[in-house]
């Protein structure tokens, strides 16, 4: 069934892998812990139609006294939604990226790519939060960000129908989906995917459910902007719902064809992409391509990551609220 629940949750740390689940207000002001509920985020997934009703009264609740003697809320203590998660998939389902991304790889469009979801399974064992740094050996890596959209399911059972993977949608999370572009092109002429191109993912702190979203999650897709910097610089504005070939149910229902996904999976839709150059880019590939196309020499490409930048990811609801909080983290080389 689905879940209306407006709900905002946060995993803080207290020492052990998976932290503690707390609440979070509107205003990303306050947060409360909720152990006589569920201990973890996990936890509270595992059992999700009997306790986010539960999650709902005691968020209600807090809202009725204002917070009044809740704990600040301090991004540094906040961990990844899920420190560590069942499982990761992740899609390609802006139509730009495809076309700007293969164009940089010097191959065709898959035939497919409009029929069935491009997707592929990343790390799930460690998950950055959103102030911990980009960790790197090597800067001729090709550091690179990618501003994504996912989802958090509870149990999607095999088989399931797009109408079915819908209801499976417990929270909306924003990420970045860090890629080392110089590795990628050797490890797919191999045949069988990423795996070191593929490091840790980042999370911003707060998890909400679609209801927590209003009328910005319509269509199962996230109608706002997300907005990017690098050192502090516009770096691109991309809407998360411009474009898009798949929305998160069919995404979900592809997933689950041939077998089932636990509660507590993370399936995101792919690095977000925009037509019109002015919305900038999510990811700086993206961004070099463009140059290119433009004419620019090799000299003048925008570079890959470095050691000591800085990589800003927030969106805002209507209102100017920040709705998932701030991922905000340094690049680190490893030795430096």
């Amino acid at each position: 069934m689905r879940h209306p629940e407006p709900l905002r949750l946060a995993t803080r740390h207290n020492g052990r892998r998976d932290g503690e689940l707390v609440l979070v207000d509107a205003s990303l002001q306050h947060v409360a812990a909720v152990p006589h509920i569920a201990a973890t985020l996990q936890a509270a997934l595992d059992d999700w139609a009997m306790l986010a009703p539960e999650l709902l009264v005691a968020q209600s609740e807090w809202d009725a006294r204002h917070w009044q003697g809740a704990d600040p809320y301090q991004a540094e203590h906040l961990m990844a939604p899920l420190p560590r998660a069942y499982q990761w998939a992740d899609a390609s389902v802006y139509r730009q990226h495809a076309k700007l991304m293969y164009q940089w790889r010097q191959e065709p469009i898959p035939p497919g790519y409009e029929v069935e979801p491009l997707v592929y399974q990343g790390g799930s064992d460690v998950m950055l939060a959103g102030h911990e740094p980009i960790v790197a050996t090597d800067e001729a890596h090709g550091i690179d960000l990618e501003a994504e959209i996912a989802v958090i399911t509870t149990d999607v059972p095999m088989g399931a129908s797009v109408a079915q993977a819908l209801d499976c949608i417990a929270l909306v999370v924003l990420l970045n989906d860090v890629s080392l572009r110089g590795l990628i092109p050797g490890e797919l002429a191999k045949g069988f995917g990423f795996y070191q191109s593929k490091p840790a993912t980042s999370f911003a702190p707060v998890a909400v459910t679609p209801a927590a979203l209003g009328c910005a999650w319509r269509d199962a897709m996230l109608h706002l902007p997300v907005q990017i910097a690098v050192n502090g610089e516009w770096f691109g504005a991309p809407h998360a719902a411009e474009d898009t070939v798949f929305h998160f149910g069919q995404i979900l229902a592809h997933l689950a064809r041939t077998r089932s996904l636990a509660a507590g999976s993370i399936v995101g839709a792919g690095t977000i992409s925009n037509a019109n150059p002015e919305a900038g880019s999510a990811c700086i590939t993206e961004a070099r391509v463009r140059q290119i196309l433009a004419g620019a020499p090799e000299q003048q490409l925008r570079p890959y990551l470095r050691h000591g930048d800085r990589v800003r990811l927030e969106v805002r609801n209507a209102q100017g609220q920040s709705v998932f909080g701030l991922i905000d983290q340094p690049v680190h080389l490893m030795g430096r």
